[in-house]
């Protein structure tokens, strides 16, 4: 029997290990797409105060009075605008809500599917009726909620490290797999005595080692600068993502075992991943889908894998508490190292 550091599993772990670090895309898609995307996403919607919403007035007779009535709301960004400009940018959605005075009042032209031109609507109409006399029969008062876990970023952390499993797990063992394939490499190794199971598992076991690397810097990051932490136990973060990863692999090297040519193991992984980027509620909840589909998307190892870390990181629930989604990971991962082991060719 050969020594451990001989051992075929070890020896071609480290040559994946190689090959992922001399590819600077690959490392660039690893480490810092998903930083990037959380700095943009983060500073987009991760601001203290309120975002202000444009809505324009169209030019005219009253216009002025109609605007400076309307600038006492916070939140609205007025504009006076020409008519074919604010139709332009209604249209184009650099404005949520155009209004448009009239002798004995005023028209809202706006959007009603879209959230903000809803909310555009409401702030504009609740400033008018407060400038024309109303008064509430019921004194509110607002309590903005800002405590860490709450906001917008803390619910996106988790999606994106879902995302990154997803995409570094499948695209970039896919693709890897392929091209050995088009090179003539997977030829020359079938003349080996090297077995198949050794040969994919070195792609997960490659794979996981990078994992450590991933969470750090995207965990770090988050922590750093927009001050996100986990309630839960960062082992349970860790045991997540690890089964995410050796998931997501799996599905790569499915999808991969008897492709051959970059085009076709492309549309492959588009069929794959594209309906977990839409449903799978990395950036948005799952919840805004009907119902009818709802058994769906809780089946997709995507939703499990975000569902999960949220649970942990958000509500800081326990390892045992995700047992549904891990058995989803665990049956998704399973079956697809299993059917890449059997449909996987050397040729």
């Amino acid at each position: 029997m050969g020594s451990f550091r001989g051992a075929p599993l070890v020896q071609l772990t480290l040559a994946r290990l190689r090959e992922y670090g001399r590819e600077r895309e690959m490392v660039f898609w690893t480490f810092f797409f998903p930083v990037l995307m959380a700095l943009g996403l983060g500073i987009a919607f991760g601001g203290e105060g309120a975002e202000r919403i444009a809505i324009g007035i169209e030019a005219g007779s009253g216009a002025q009075a109609l605007a400076a009535e309307l600038r006492s709301a916070p939140r609205l960004d007025v504009r006076v605008v020409e008519a074919a400009v604010g139709r332009d940018a209604l249209r184009h959605g650099d404005i949520a809500l155009m209004i448009v005075p009239g002798d004995t009042g005023v028209t809202y032209r706006y959007d009603p599917t879209r959230p903000e031109s809803r909310l555009a609507r409401l702030e504009a109409d609740d400033a008018l009726q407060r400038a024309a006399g109303r008064e509430d029969a019921t004194l509110t008062a607002d309590d903005p909620v800002t405590e860490r876990g709450s906001r917008y970023i803390d619910f996106l952390i988790p999606g994106l490290i879902g995302l990154n499993l997803l995409s570094t797990g499948l695209w970039g063992v896919g693709y890897a797999l392929v091209q050995m394939r088009t090179g003539k490499l997977l030829k020359r190794l079938a003349a080996t005595p090297m077995r198949r199971s050794d040969f994919l598992l070195s792609f997960i076991l490659a794979r996981l080692v990078f994992l450590v690397g991933e969470l750090t810097v995207l965990l770090g990051f988050a922590r750093l600068f927009f001050h996100v932490t986990s309630r839960g136990s960062l082992g349970a973060v860790a045991v997540i993502s690890v089964l995410g990863a050796f998931t997501f692999t799996g599905l790569g090297l499915l999808v991969a075992s008897r492709s051959r040519t970059m085009e076709g193991v492309a549309g492959l992984m588009n069929v794959a991943s594209i309906p977990m980027w839409i449903l799978s509620g990395v950036f948005f909840s799952a919840d805004h889908f009907p119902d009818v589909v709802q058994p769906f998307i809780r089946a997709l190892p995507l939703t499990a894998v975000v569902d999960a870390l949220r649970a942990v990181m958000i509500d800081g629930a326990s390892l045992l508490a995700t047992a549904g989604p891990l058995a989803i990971l665990t049956a998704w991962g399973a079956a697809s190292f299993a059917g890449a082991l059997a449909v996987f060719r050397w040729q």
